[in-house]
């Protein structure tokens, strides 16, 4: 069947939406793209929603597949369901030209939830200029349009908390400033966002904030206090995440567990292992997979000879 024939099918309403097909949409050239944007229009509503996740799961089960170029498509598609999930299908994409798209969706989709997975997935340049990777103007772009989101107090708290999120890896100064007032909204979504944002950052100078917050009776807080922990993989911390190994939150428990396994040291090494034995199946899991990682950063090389 060639491609033209194949758009076709898909525009089809009367022909139902074969998966074994999908790959026939991996890496289309420009025609090809362009005979699938002539098509997309034309296919109902279920079948778009549908493409765009069976196209997900296919590109994480396989790496060789690629449909980029379907979910640039789908990112100016009518409904927002498939918007939101096309973002989530360029997940690994991080070309600069993503910038403009992303951007555009942040500040002016309709739709709260297609801004806040917008104002998430700009993080990753945030991560790129902070590793001098991406262009000077590209970065001040995305910053200023992500600073701009969380200080827009009309916008939806979602999705501020998203920007500051994804700017909290940023080392602008004006970043602390941002995160601290946040952290002090008496938002309950901002309160949460900032301590996940003081993570991004990757700032041992906000473990005073985080470590009280390791016992708030807020269990999503002890999750994102202890994730914060983690990435900033500062021993100081390792103490102060031991209790939270018997939480009875099942997240907070296993956020604490991965803050471990990534802070390391032989406190954090006999903590886990410890819970090899006492803990429950996914305990140990979750204990056998920090120390993994705690053995790779102290000797990857003889990790992967084991492996």
């Amino acid at each position: 069947m060639s491609f033209e024939a194949y758009t076709k099918e898909l525009a089809d309403p009367a022909t139902p939406l074969a998966v074994s097909k999908l790959v026939n949409l991996s890496r289309m050239g420009p025609g090809q793209a362009s005979l699938f944007m002539d098509a997309w229009p034309e296919m109902d509503l279920h079948k778009r929603q549908r493409l765009i996740q069976e196209l997900s799961d296919l590109a994480e089960d396989n790496v060789e597949l690629n449909f980029d170029a379907v979910f640039f498509i789908a990112l100016a598609d009518r409904d927002a369901d498939v918007r939101r999930d096309a973002i989530k299908g360029l997940w690994e994409y991080e070309g600069r030209d993503l910038i403009d798209s992303l951007v555009g969706l942040l500040e002016s989709d309709p739709d709260a939830g297609v801004r806040a997975e917008a104002a998430l997935a700009l993080g990753r340049f945030v991560l790129q200029a902070e590793f001098d990777v991406l262009r000077a103007p590209d970065a001040q772009r995305v910053e200023q349009a992500l600073r701009r989101t969380v200080e827009y107090d009309a916008e939806a708290l979602e999705v501020r908390g998203r920007a500051l999120e994804s700017i909290g890896a940023c080392s602008q100064p004006w970043v602390r400033d941002l995160i601290q007032r946040a952290f002090e909204s008496g938002e309950r979504r901002l309160w949460l966002s900032a301590v996940h944002a003081m993570g991004r950052s990757c700032d041992a100078a906000w473990l005073p904030t985080l470590i009280p917050e390791l016992t708030s009776d807020d269990a999503e807080m002890r999750f994102e206090a202890a994730g914060a922990c983690g990435a900033i993989a500062d021993e100081a911390a390792t103490p102060h995440l031991l209790g939270l190994l018997e939480d009875d939150d099942a997240e907070a428990q296993e956020a604490a567990i991965s803050a471990l396994g990534q802070i390391g040291g032989a406190q954090a090494k006999q903590a886990l292992q410890a819970l090899l034995t006492e803990g429950n199946e996914r305990v140990r899991e979750a204990a056998l997979s920090a120390l993994a990682e705690i053995d790779f950063a102290e000797d990857p090389i003889a990790f992967k000879l084991r492996g």
